[in-house]
């Protein structure tokens, strides 16, 4: 992961009820800062999300959620949650994520996530829309590897 390919950047602050009883933010909650920056990367990007859908036309699911744990976040801190899309497939798409404390720019946790676009009315996998590459690729830039294949009927 090469922090400086990341274009985009939210931030969040520990609150309370996240720190557990050993003063550390707990393990689960960063897997909800790597899901809020990913949501607000793609508010940014100008991505409809709604409770049900991306773009009122496909679901997207969350099918692997790998996180790495470099040093604790604790109570009251400020942090920056970067995101951005890696790779574009044929049916799916790799979010990377590392947040920092925003301060000091301590390396806090990493992450990579792999979603899978779903037509609604089938629930099977589907292509990825080329609107949704467009987009991707306009923010983007060289920064991601997109494949533009057909998908087969």
């Amino acid at each position: 992961m090469n922090p400086e390919q990341f274009k985009f950047k939210t931030q969040v602050r520990v609150r309370n009820h996240e720190v557990d009883w050993q003063g550390i933010v707990h393990n689960a909650v960063y897997l909800l800062y790597f899901e809020i920056g990913r949501a607000e990367y793609l508010k940014n990007l100008g991505v409809k999300i709604d409770i049900n859908s991306i773009q009122h036309d496909y679901k997207v699911v969350l099918v692997r959620n790998e996180i790495n744990y470099i040093s604790p976040a604790r109570f009251d801190e400020l942090l920056d949650v970067h995101s951005r899309i890696a790779r574009i497939g044929n049916t799916s798409f790799t979010f990377e994520g590392y947040i920092e404390e925003a301060t000091t720019k301590r390396f806090v946790s990493e992450n990579n996530a792999v979603h899978v676009w779903i037509d609604p009315r089938t629930n099977e996998s589907a292509k990825v829309s080329d609107n949704f590459r467009k987009l991707v690729q306009k923010f983007e830039g060289n920064n991601v590897a997109i494949e533009w294949q057909l998908f087969s009927t």
